[in-house]
């Protein structure tokens, strides 16, 4: 009798590790995920189509442009890695490393202007 016990307690214990391993798991039983992503809305410029396709120095040239980002390369760097985050699991790794370079280049822009604007508060 004692070996049902542990079997069952076995059981229970492999059914909890499952229903923690994957976030889908609520959208199987008809429950929608909510994403708080999903719900953000802003008024600020958009970054053209396509962008985030392109390579790395082009993602931080335009990001860094007034046009798109006319509060400066900082706010460019936010969008880059709210795309980042959002696209999460789905984004290839190959992807991903270029999107990582864009950001290196992004902050050395952002970097330079700082110490621009530094020299010539002095």
């Amino acid at each position: 009798m004692p070996t049902k016990t542990r079997n069952t307690k076995t059981s229970l214990r492999r059914k909890k590790q499952s229903s923690r391993k994957t976030r889908t798991t609520a959208s199987l039983r008809g429950k929608p995920v909510r994403r708080w992503s999903a719900s953000v809305h802003t008024e600020a410029t958009f970054p053209p189509e396509g962008l985030f396709t392109k390579d790395a120095a082009t993602i931080a040239k335009n990001l860094a442009s007034k046009k798109t980002s006319p509060k400066g390369p900082a706010s460019g760097m936010r969008m880059l890695n709210f795309y980042i985050n959002r696209a999460g699991r789905n984004l290839p790794a190959s992807r991903k490393k270029e999107l990582e370079r864009a950001k290196s280049i992004l902050s050395e822009i952002i970097a330079k202007k700082l110490d621009k604007k530094a020299r010539t508060s002095h």
